[in-house]
């Protein structure tokens, strides 16, 4: 499912109509990025966990050429979902 797709659930789930779903659902992924730029995490109880997790920098191998190269350290998403919704799947 790509992101119309679930605006037009959410639409037909709510009763909203798909404006208002695509401003709640826009409302939403700036709510979470903020959160999580701010450095905190977002827990929705049943749902599941957004956090940020830090890599390391590393050492890689580029598969074209076979040489080493050095792969920067970053900070990457990580969600965990939670008992109800791992349940349900």
């Amino acid at each position: 499912m790509n992101k119309s797709g679930l605006i037009d659930a959410m639409a037909k789930t709510s009763g909203l109509s798909k404006v208002d779903s695509k401003k709640a659902l826009d409302a939403f992924i700036q709510s979470v990025s903020g959160t999580l730029k701010s450095g905190d995490k977002l827990t929705l109880v049943g749902f599941g966990t957004f956090s940020i997790s830090t890599r390391s920098a590393r050492t890689g191998i580029n598969p074209s050429n076979k040489q080493k190269i050095q792969i920067p350290a970053k900070k990457v998403v990580k969600f965990k979902a939670g008992n109800e919704l791992a349940e349900s799947i």
